[in-house]
C-alpha cells in the first residue's frame, strides 16, 4: 500500500510570456489616419536645394517651382483571431483567465505589427554609418547621427529617434558620455531606462530590430520626417465572442495600417555585432 498520496495543485492566475506588446514607434513617424482607402499619399515638398539668384539682364527676377514629390503607402487589412473550444475552457487551468488573455494578447500582436510594418520601412533606406560591422560606441553612434544631419534635418530630440537594440544600449551605456547626467537629460545608473535623450535624439531600446542579438543586427537613426505611417482613422477594430453552433470562444483584432519610407537621406543604419551580449547554452 502507497504511504504517500501527493497532490498537485495549479495556480489560476495567467504568467504572461515574454513578447513584445506595445507600440513604441508610431509617435516616432510622420502619421496621418484616413476614413476610407487603401492608399494613402504624402506629399515630401522642398525647394530642391535651391540657390538665391540675382535679377536677371532683363530686370526681372527668375522664377522657379518647388520640387514635390508624391510618396504613397499601400494600406493592408491585418488580423489576430485566437479561438479554444468551451470544453477547453472547462477543462483546462485558468479557464476564464485564458478567455480574457486571448483578446489581451490579440491587441498585443497588432501592436507588434505596427512596429513591424515601421521597421521594415526604415530596413528600405540604404545609408550606412560605414561599411563594417562592429559593436557600438560613441563615435559609431555620432557617425549615423552626422549623415542625417548632413542630409539638412532640423535635429531635435522631438523629431530624431536612435533606434538600438539591447545589446548595442549594453555597449553604449558603459561609456561614461552616455552614463553621466552631466551629458544625457538622465543618469543612465542606476535603473537605467530603456529610452534616453542625448546628442538631440531620443534613443530607444528596441527588440524588433533586423538580427536583434546576433552578429548581424541593425541600428537605425532617423529622422521623423523620414518615415510615413498611414492607419485607418477609425482605430483598431477589437471583438470577441462565442460560437454557440461550434462551442467555441474566439477573440478578433483587426487594423488596417501601412507604413512607407519617405526620404532616403533621412535615415542612417548601423551593422551592429550583439553577439557578444547574446545567451549561450
Amino acid at each position: 500500500m502507497a504511504e504517500t498520496a501527493n497532490a498537485t495543485l495549479y495556480r489560476d492566475e495567467l504568467i504572461q510570456a515574454f513578447e513584445r506588446r506595445t507600440a513604441a514607434l508610431r509617435p516616432r513617424v510622420t502619421s496621418d489616419g484616413i476614413r476610407e482607402g487603401n492608399n494613402f499619399v504624402f506629399l515630401v515638398n522642398g525647394s530642391g536645394s535651391a540657390s538665391a539668384v540675382t535679377r536677371g539682364a532683363n530686370g526681372k527676377i527668375p522664377s522657379r517651382a518647388n520640387d514635390a514629390t508624391q510618396v504613397t503607402c499601400t494600406l493592408a487589412e491585418w488580423h489576430d483571431k485566437p479561438q479554444t473550444t468551451k470544453f477547453n475552457i472547462f477543462a483546462g487551468q485558468a479557464g476564464a483567465a485564458r478567455r480574457a488573455s486571448m483578446q489581451q494578447e490579440s491587441v498585443g500582436v497588432l501592436n507588434r505589427k505596427e512596429d513591424d510594418l515601421i521597421v521594415d520601412a526604415l530596413e528600405a533606406s540604404t545609408q550606412y554609418a560605414g561599411t563594417g560591422t562592429e559593436v557600438l560606441s560613441v563615435s559609431k553612434a555620432l557617425h549615423a547621427v552626422t549623415v542625417v544631419t548632413n542630409a539638412n534635418a532640423v535635429m531635435s530630440a522631438n523629431d530624431v529617434t536612435g533606434l538600438i537594440t539591447p545589446a548595442a544600449f549594453a555597449y553604449l551605456v558603459q561609456n561614461a558620455l552616455i552614463s553621466s547626467k552631466d551629458y544625457v537629460n538622465t543618469s543612465m545608473l542606476p535603473g537605467a531606462p530603456s529610452m534616453f535623450v542625448w546628442c538631440n535624439a531620443t534613443w530607444m531600446v528596441h527588440t524588433g530590430l533586423p538580427g536583434n542579438a546576433t552578429s548581424s543586427e541593425r541600428l537605425f537613426v532617423f529622422h521623423r520626417n523620414a518615415i510615413g505611417f498611414a492607419f485607418d482613422v477609425a482605430g483598431m477594430d477589437v471583438d470577441a465572442g462565442y460560437n454557440s453552433e461550434d462551442a467555441y470562444w474566439w477573440a478578433r483584432c483587426s487594423g488596417h495600417i501601412g507604413s512607407k519610407l519617405l526620404q532616403n537621406t533621412g535615415v542612417c543604419s548601423i551593422r551592429h555585432d550583439g553577439s557578444g551580449f547574446a545567451a549561450t547554452a
